[in-house]
């Protein structure tokens, strides 16, 4: 089982974390939705896989490329 770091490809807030630590998510599923520009923009899982860590939670501010989550392939 590989870990992966998930990133905003954008600047913005978080509008609503999707997943919860633990959670088994499968590929293209929303983990986080980020808001920029008034446009709602959702940062999806790499493949199916389980959350292991959150790194932001809802109306924080972050960067582009900031790692806002870490994942574990199943």
């Amino acid at each position: 089982m590989a870990r992966i770091e998930v990133k905003s490809e954008i600047a913005g807030k978080v509008w609503k974390v999707e997943a919860q630590v633990g959670n088994q998510v499968d590929e293209d599923d929303a983990i986080i939705i980020l808001e920029s520009m008034k446009m709602e923009i959702p940062v999806a899982a790499p493949s199916r896989c389980r959350v292991v860590e959150l790194r932001v939670a809802e109306e924080d501010a972050v960067a582009e490329d900031q790692i806002i989550a870490i994942v574990e392939t199943l």
